[in-house]
C-alpha cells in the first residue's frame, strides 16, 4: 500500500480541535504528529503517503500530506496509525473534489471522504502527486528540496537541512533583509537567468541543529542567509555546517583544478585574493 486517504470531518466530534492553530505551528515546526483511526479495513504500512481529504460543510477537497509514521496498533478499542503530518493547508485551500475525481477517477471519493482510512491505487497516488504539485504556490516548488507529496517515499532520501531552513514566513523575512544573492560567492539566479531566476535561493540557518534548546525562537534575520545551492550543498557536507566565512576562505584557497590551463591574468587575481586575505 503505498497511499492511504484520511477522511476528516471538522464539524463532526473533536477529531482535529484547534486546525488552524496547528496550521501556523507546522509552518515553523516542519511536522505534525497526530493519531489517526484506521477503521477495519485494509491497514497502511508505515511509510506510506497520507493524504488528508476534508468533507462536511466547509467544502470537501485535499487538504493535508503527511507519512504513516508506525505500524497499526489498539488505542482502546480503536485501531490507529501515528501520521506524520508536513503540509496542511489553511480550511478554504484545498483542492475540490471534482477537481480530484477528474484526474484520479478510479478512486472512490465520495467513499474516502467517510471513512477512517481508505487505501489509494498506486496508478492514482501518482496522479494525485502530480496534482498536488501543480496547485502549490510556485516560490514553494524548489527541485533540490522538494514540496512533501510530491515525489513517492522510495524516491526521497534524506537530506542534512534543518526545518528552520523550510518555514516559508521566516525565509521571506530572511531574503527581504538579505537580499536573493548568495552570502558565500554572490552568485544570483536572477542576473545569470533573469525573471524567471527572480527570488529563488536556498536559505541557511547558521546554528547548528545540535546546539538548538527546545525553547529555541528563530531570529530570521540573524539565524538565516541566502546561499546558493552548490553553497548550500557544501554547507552541509559536514555534521556541524561550514560558516560563511569558512567557505569563503575554502573558495579563496581553492585554486585550480590539477592539468588545466590557467592564464596568468587569472593566476595574479588568485595571488591577489591570497594576500588580501593574508593567507600567504
Amino acid at each position: 500500500m503505498v497511499a492511504v486517504l484520511l477522511g476528516w470531518n471538522p464539524g463532526v466530534g473533536d477529531t482535529w480541535p484547534g486546525y488552524s492553530r496547528v496550521v501556523d505551528e507546522l509552518g515553523a515546526a516542519g511536522v505534525h504528529r497526530r493519531v489517526w483511526p484506521t477503521g477495519t479495513g485494509a491497514q497502511p504500512v508505515p511509510g506510506a503517503d497520507a493524504w488528508l481529504l476534508l468533507h462536511g460543510k466547509t467544502g470537501g477537497g485535499l487538504i493535508g500530506h503527511g507519512v504513516v509514521a508506525s505500524a497499526p496498533y489498539l488505542a482502546g478499542a480503536t485501531t490507529c496509525v501515528d501520521v506524520d503530518f508536513d503540509v496542511l493547508l489553511p480550511l478554504g485551500d484545498q483542492i475540490p473534489v471534482d477537481i480530484l475525481a477528474a484526474r484520479a477517477p478510479l478512486t472512490d471519493w465520495a467513499a474516502a471522504a467517510t471513512g477512517a482510512c481508505q487505501p489509494v491505487p498506486e496508478e492514482e497516488a501518482r496522479a494525485i502527486r502530480e496534482l498536488w504539485a501543480e496547485c502549490r504556490p510556485a516560490d514553494e516548488i524548489d527541485p533540490v528540496f522538494p514540496v512533501p507529496g510530491t515525489l513517492p517515499q522510495d524516491a526521497l532520501t534524506r537530506v542534512c537541512v534543518n526545518r528552520y531552513e523550510r518555514n516559508p514566513y521566516a525565509r521571506r523575512i530572511c531574503l527581504a533583509h538579505h537580499g536573493t544573492s548568495c552570502a558565500v560567492c554572490g552568485f544570483s539566479f536572477e542576473a545569470e537567468y533573469g525573471p524567471e531566476g527572480a527570488g529563488f535561493i536556498h536559505v541557511h540557518h547558521l546554528v547548528p541543529a545540535a546546539q538548538l534548546g527546545p525553547g529555541y525562537e528563530l531570529d530570521p534575520v540573524g539565524d538565516l542567509v541566502p546561499l546558493c545551492p552548490n553553497c548550500h550543498a557544501m554547507a552541509h557536507r559536514r555534521r556541524i555546517p561550514y560558516t560563511v566565512a569558512e567557505l569563503r576562505a575554502m573558495r579563496s584557497r581553492a585554486g585550480y583544478i590539477s592539468g588545466s590551463v590557467v592564464s596568468q591574468q587569472e593566476m595574479d587575481a588568485q595571488a591577489d585574493a591570497r594576500r588580501i586575505l593574508g593567507s600567504t
